[in-house]
Formats: C-alpha cells, structure tokens, sequence
C-alpha cells in the first residue's frame, strides 16, 4: 500500500506581487505528481471557510493520512505572530493559516512526519513558536539576493549552504542551487527546529526537527525543479519514506 500525503490546498484568489493564479493551481498538481512518482499516494486537504471548525477538522483529518506536505502559498498571517501587517505584506488568508496551524500541531502530535515546502516552512516556524520577515527587502538589510526570481520557475537562480551531517544533507549534499519565489522569510526560527541550510545572505533556507526526522522544510519550491533537476527528487522520496513507504519510483 502507498502511504497517504496529504496536501493543504489553496483558494483561486486575485494574484499577490509573489504568487500569481498560475502556481496556486498548479502547484498541487506538480506536488502531487512528485509524490506519485516516489511511491505516495497524495490527498488535497481544503481548509474550511468556517473559522470555528479550522482546529476540530485539522484534528480529524490527521486520521485519515501518513505524511503531511504544506506548499507554497500566499503570505502568512503576521497577527499569528503578535504582529500588525506593515504595508509591504501581501494576501493573506486567516482561515487558512489557522486550519494549517491546527493542521501541524496535530499531525506532530500523532508523530506523523511534514514536508514544508517555501509558504510552508514559514507556517511551519510560526505554528511552533517562531516568527517571520513579513517582507525581506524592507525589514532585512542584510538580504541582498533577489529571492522572488524573475527567471522562470523551475529554473534555479541562486545557491544554498547546507550544514553537513543534518538530514537535508544526506539527501542533497551540503551544497544546491535552488529556485526562489518569495519575500517572507523565517526570521527568529522556533524553538524546536534547527536551521539546515542558508542563502549566501544570509537567509534560512531549510529546517528541520531538533530531536526527531518528524519535520523537514525548505523555502525553495523543488516541485518546480524535480523534472528537469532530478537531484531534488529526494525530498519527495523522503517524505514517502518517513511516512512509511520505500521512497521508490
């Protein structure tokens, strides 16, 4: 049996300088059809419009899967955070950063693994404590790389530094050269994940779980990248495998 990858979905919404119509429809697709190829089984998870049931429905949905993928997606909530929005920030989608939220404590709590993945790897920090650059150009001086791409996005634009001997290694190599579509970033990262990989400027690339292979993000999208860079392939792979499958196309 193929072990179940759920996905959080989207809503088809007016485009956001950083995430237009195009990725917000296709991304499930190209996600879904990466775990496909390595052997899951991938499951589109809505988040309710009801504001109430966004924790009792990510509670019950955490039954009905092995594994857990956030995707990219639009900015996250900074009230989430104990912040206003400055005037940089783009959409945001309260339901939906709260039904992930539940989302993630649920799924750690049944000790199912995550795969977060660009927007993901940012609800993830928040949802366990940590905080974000709402907008790197304006808040982090010290982020000198254009990280929303102007290249086309399956094609990689700049490198990542990733710490040897962490999990994110062992699957890429302590170096990749990845794509780059976002101006949130992980700013103070939470508590309970270690930073794995790093820009040249400085910005958080990866995490991971500090004491279990439970969590995995990148804020990368190697959903765009697996076909024609087949190096990224792994990380889907992983995700099958620490849900329980073989990780084998």
């Amino acid at each position: 049996m193929r072990p179940i990858i759920a996905l959080t979905g989207d809503s088809m919404v007016a485009p956001s300088p950083v995430i237009n119509l195009n990725y917000a429809d296709m991304a499930p697709n190209m996600i879904k059809n990466a775990i496909v190829k390595v052997g899951g089984a991938p499951l589109i998870l809505p988040y309710p419009e009801d504001d109430a049931a966004a924790a009792s429905l990510g509670a019950q949905y955490v039954d009905v899967f092995d594994g857990l993928v956030l995707p990219g997606g639009p900015d996250v909530d900074p009230t989430f955070y104990q912040e206003e929005p400055i005037q940089a920030m783009g959409r945001a989608t309260y339901q939906k950063d709260r039904f992930e939220i539940a989302l993630i404590k649920a799924t750690l709590k049944a000790n199912k693994p995550i795969f977060a993945i660009c927007r993901g790897i940012q609800i993830l920090n928040v949802a366990l404590g940590g905080n974000l650059y709402q907008d790197l150009p304006s808040q982090n001086p010290q982020a000198t790389i254009r990280h929303a791409q102007a290249a086309p996005g399956q094609w990689p634009t700049h490198h990542v530094a990733i710490t040897p001997g962490s999990h994110l290694a062992a699957l890429l190599g302590t170096s990749s050269y990845v794509n780059s579509r976002h101006h949130q970033a992980v700013k103070d990262v939470a508590a309970s994940l270690k930073v794995t990989a790093k820009a040249p400027d400085g910005v958080v690339e990866a995490v991971e779980s500090k004491e279990s292979n439970l969590i995995l993000g990148v804020q990368w999208h190697p959903e765009n990248m697996w076909q024609q860079f087949p190096e990224q392939l792994p990380l889907f792979a992983d995700i099958v495998k620490r849900a329980g499958g073989d990780g084998n196309e």
